[in-house]
């Protein structure tokens, strides 16, 4: 007999790591169409043979060490269940202090907004739910991407525009009053590239040049141009690299530069505005 409480137990012991029972209840779920509360209410209930056999190869893959997000194809951001694939970066709690911060600045009632490398549409749709007054242009440059964040939007009818551009090429022509992203910012050699989810994330969305600061570099230099007057740009970034985005900031002219920390205590974000015209 094949019960949902022994597969649980099984599973949780085979997978390990920081919160194995979480990650079988939610394969379970998964596979069954079942709660995890209805698991702990009713641990003897049955399975079938069929699901079992789902369940034990989901299983095999997070043994593996593959995400948790990916095996679902579903992640939660703001509270909003977001599709997910392995073209995109998984969404992270810690991105949602930017979209608390993008929140938190005076911006035109009808504002526009564009964010850039949008991935799922996690940032443009989080800011679309808050604020449906305000334009939202998403952008990326993976096809499978745009369609994912197209489907995300549709999926929650939540109205942005998703466009395919590398970071502002084919960006059609306009100004914004805010430029928001989560671009890659991981250096080549940094080890934990090898190491947990990220093994089996895209590359192109984790990691920018030696020092992980080739496309942080670009967009502080060529933003200012996509900006409306007093317009501000907010980017997320390494722990360790809060120091080093201000300076860019300042060297390509910006104000106002502030770097703020995520849930965990740590610099995650700088924000700048555009000086004021001559």
């Amino acid at each position: 007999m094949l019960t949902c409480e022994a597969l649980i137990k099984d599973a949780a012991a085979k997978i390990g790591g920081d919160s194995p029972k979480l990650d079988a209840e939610l394969l379970l779920s998964h596979v069954t169409g079942h709660s995890r509360t209805g698991f702990r209410a009713w641990p003897e209930r049955e399975v079938t043979v069929a699901q079992a056999e789902q369940f034990s190869a989901l299983v095999a893959e997070r043994v593996e060490g593959k995400p948790i997000a990916y095996l679902l194809g579903q992640q939660e951001f703001w509270s909003l269940p977001l599709k997910v694939s392995t073209s995109t970066l998984i969404p992270r709690p810690d991105t949602e202090c930017l979209v608390e911060t993008a929140l938190s600045l005076e911006l035109p009632e009808a504002a526009k907004v564009l964010d850039l490398g949008t991935g799922t549409g996690a940032i443009a749709l989080a800011l679309a739910s808050e604020k449906p007054e305000w334009q939202i242009t998403a952008s990326d440059r993976i096809a499978e991407a745009v369609e994912l964040a197209r489907e995300n939007g549709q999926n929650l009818n939540l109205p942005i525009t998703v466009v395919q551009s590398n970071w502002f090429e084919s960006i059609p022509a306009d100004t914004f009053d805010l430029l928001i992203s989560n671009p890659p910012y991981i250096p080549a050699s940094d080890r934990h590239l090898s190491e947990g989810d990220v093994r089996f994330e895209p590359a192109s969305a984790l990691v920018a040049g030696d020092d992980g600061l080739d496309d942080i570099r670009l967009l502080v230099t060529q933003g200012l141009a996509w900006l409306n007057g007093d317009g501000w740009m907010m980017l997320e970034h390494g722990y360790d690299q809060g120091e080093v985005v201000r300076e860019l900031f300042a060297s390509a002219g910006w104000r106002n530069i502030e770097t703020r920390k995520d849930y965990g205590g740590n610099d995650r974000m700088t924000l700048a505005r555009k000086p004021a015209s001559d």
